[in-house]
């Protein structure tokens, strides 16, 4: 009874703040991918965001990620790349075929009628900025700005001399604005490759900033062992995922 409870009190400000929280699920060939939509209060239009989630799944913290994101007046999507496949949690090779289920939810996302008319805006989380590389090189008219949390800038699947020496072709041809947000205790390769990326599209004149937080260690937004200073540094990165968003995005 008291974990039910709490389970209760955890998610109830969660849906306060978010007001309207859908399931559905977008077609990619034979796969149906499972989506999570959350929105603002209101007939809309409203911003589209795509929330593109890590290798370690979409669980409680992806999902209050996505709330807060709606409770900040954008419409997001959140494709769950992995359930439709099957594929456990933490894989470590790249399926490529899922890019297909997040491209899929992309159309979904374009296709609402509450949404404003134009290039939508992604978040991703580790893996996630990936695929925002991908589809942005893809699909360039679509992608209006994207915000990587400790992002791979480079396949995950690319031998180990690419991983440490190269960054992904894409990063060469990407046009949409690219924030980055980063611990400085993170993984010293992941340090690498963003660091990497940031002087790529800077010196191609692509709008991009990158946020180094001090003493933050790896996933620093959603750990259960959160320092003071990591709590501190998740709210300063919601702030500047929100401006970012806010000032790159068309309004309706």
């Amino acid at each position: 009874m008291r974990n039910a409870l709490l389970s209760f009190l955890a998610v109830l400000p969660l849906a306060v703040a978010a007001q309207v929280v859908e399931t559905s699920s977008a077609r990619n060939g034979n796969v149906d991918v499972p989506v999570e939509i959350a929105r603002p209060a209101g007939a809309g239009p409203f911003v589209p965001l795509l929330f593109i989630h890590a290798r370690r799944g979409y669980e409680d913290e992806e999902r209050a990620h996505v709330r807060e994101l709606a409770s900040q007046g954008f419409l997001v999507l959140a494709p769950d790349w992995q359930k439709g496949r099957l594929i456990d949690r933490w894989p470590v090779p790249h399926d490529p075929e899922t890019e297909g289920d997040v491209e899929a939810a992309l159309d979904a996302l374009l296709r609402r009628p509450d949404v404003c008319k134009g290039p939508v805006g992604v978040v991703g989380v580790s893996r996630g900025p990936y695929y925002a590389l991908r589809l942005a090189a893809k699909r360039p008219q679509d992608i209006g700005a994207i915000v990587a949390y400790y992002g791979h800038f480079q396949n995950p699947n690319a031998p180990e001399p690419a991983q440490i020496y190269s960054i992904a072709p894409e990063v060469q041809t990407l046009r949409a604005p690219v924030l980055m947000l980063i611990g400085e205790q993170d993984f010293e390769l992941r340090r690498l490759s963003n660091a990497r990326a940031f002087y790529a599209l800077w010196d191609r004149g692509v709008p991009v900033e990158l946020q180094m937080y001090p003493m933050a260690r790896r996933a620093f937004d959603f750990r259960r062992d959160q320092s003071p200073e990591e709590k501190t540094a998740t709210r300063h990165a919601r702030q500047r995922a929100r401006d970012w968003l806010q000032r790159w995005l068309p309004k309706c």
